[in-house]
């Protein structure tokens, strides 16, 4: 066994407060899910506390991972959309999809590390590519 497994087995919980498994290691005992389980279930945790942790070290980028388990049995049925949720995710994605700057609404979300459209963000470039193309 390798160290970044010995340092994610903790089933007592002693070392991280609760208990800790390695990555593909947890209790297979259908008694606790990830937040994707639970919803694939029609469930959410429901602000119960985190039962338990599956933890995964990457020995090259040095970085860990971690995916937090919860109770099914103390889980909460999903909440129904109603149609003002619908209106309102509706109009949050039409905002993702609008150019602050020329308006322009796209099929697309716009980048977040622009908070603009391309050609808003590049003007000059798209200027001078287009030149040059004709």
């Amino acid at each position: 066994m390798s160290a970044a497994f010995g340092k994610c087995f903790d089933p007592s919980g002693a070392r991280y407060g609760i208990p800790t498994y390695p990555w593909k290691f947890a209790p297979d005992d259908d008694q606790l899910a990830t937040r994707r389980q639970l919803r694939a279930r029609g469930l959410r945790p429901g602000g119960q506390p985190i039962a338990a942790q599956v933890m995964r070290i990457n020995r090259r980028a040095g970085n860990v991972r971690v995916a937090y388990l919860y109770r099914i049995d103390l889980a909460k049925p999903v909440r129904p959309m109603t149609s003002r949720k619908w209106g309102a995710l509706a109009l949050a994605m039409l905002a993702r999809r609008t150019c602050p700057k020329c308006r322009i609404t796209y099929s697309y979300c716009l980048p977040r590390s622009l908070d603009m459209c391309v050609l808003c963000a590049y003007p000059d470039s798209h200027d001078s590519a287009h030149q040059g193309a004709c």
